[in-house]
């Protein structure tokens, strides 16, 4: 009931650890598919090794949190090292940042073998170095990295576009035009800050980073629904999903299937088993065969 395709690739559920969130280690990937998840995406990785910003990196707000980790990790050859530690019981997905199609393109060769799916992170809202959301809010720029690593690679490429444009569907058409397989939305909103009232500096080192959490889950739907109109390759959902009416809710506004990030903070790994659980008992109280029946199922009226 809850066997998942996208791209081809066979999920036992529709749920996927999110980027960034316990994905720099093989330890910590497989723990999440023991958990329940349906697929792992690593946390986002470049070509050499990013210490990220200095400390404080991540602060709590009111339906969330705050970050600017600053796109840290160890490079690639390090990152294979972990890649080839999966023990293979879900697919897993690739993160992979950098500033140039020839980044994206070196990369995605590097890791072709050892994962099962790409997802290029063109929209980090506080990345330095011309590595962030500056490439997902250029359509063409957007377009001419998608192009360089379809033509790389025989896996399917995902894009995960950033909300912090003004024209979404435009950037989602310029992705599927270069080749994408599928399109992960959103990525996190702002950028944002918080100041300190002792002090009255910015909590943050960056100053200001991106908002994840339950509050950009109606701004995340809102996208999904807009985009998946416009657009004929699968659309992965991700913003503030923290139990299996969020999941809903994103699959009828058109999402495939969904990533989940800021609530394993909340919840702990154990959130995969817990939601795909109460989800196979809100399709069986409903009457859906199949995850895909409920796909889009928002645009019926």
């Amino acid at each position: 009931m809850l066997e998942t395709e996208i791209c081809k690739i066979n999920m036992k559920n529709p749920t996927m650890l999110a980027a960034g969130i316990m994905g720099s280690t093989a330890a910590s990937l497989n723990w999440a598919a023991r958990s329940g998840a349906g697929a792992v995406v690593t946390k986002s990785f470049g070509r050499e090794a990013n210490p990220g910003y200095p400390n404080p990196t991540t602060v709590e707000v009111t339906g969330g949190f705050i970050n600017a980790i600053g796109l840290s990790n160890p490079g690639v050859e390090a990152f294979k090292d972990e890649l080839v530690k999966l023990d293979g019981s879900v697919p897993a997905v690739a993160s992979i940042y950098g500033a140039t199609p020839d980044d994206f393109q070196y990369l995605a060769r590097e890791i072709e073998e050892m994962v099962d799916m790409i997802e290029l992170n063109v929209s980090c809202p506080h990345a330095s170095g011309g590595c962030g959301a500056s490439i997902g809010q250029d359509p063409e720029f957007t377009g001419e990295i998608v192009r360089a690593v379809k033509k790389s690679v025989k896996i399917p490429v995902i894009v995960k576009l950033t909300p912090n444009v003004t024209d979404l569907v435009e950037i989602a058409e310029a992705s599927q035009k270069a080749g994408c397989d599928a399109i992960t939305l959103i990525n996190s909103v702002g950028p944002g800050m918080r100041i300190d009232l002792e002090t009255a500096r910015p909590i943050l080192h960056n100053k200001f980073g991106g908002l994840s959490g339950p509050a950009i889950k109606p701004i995340a739907v809102r996208c999904i629904y807009d985009v998946y109109g416009a657009v004929d390759v699968p659309l992965i959902g991700v913003g503030g999903i923290r139990d299996y009416k969020d999941v809903v809710e994103f699959l009828f506004a058109g999402a495939s299937c969904v990533q989940i990030g800021t609530a394993v903070y909340y919840e702990g790994m154990e959130i995969f088993g817990d939601l795909t659980v109460d989800l196979e008992k809100f399709m069986n109280s409903h009457g859906f065969d199949e995850v895909s029946d409920m796909v889009g199922k928002a645009h019926n009226y």
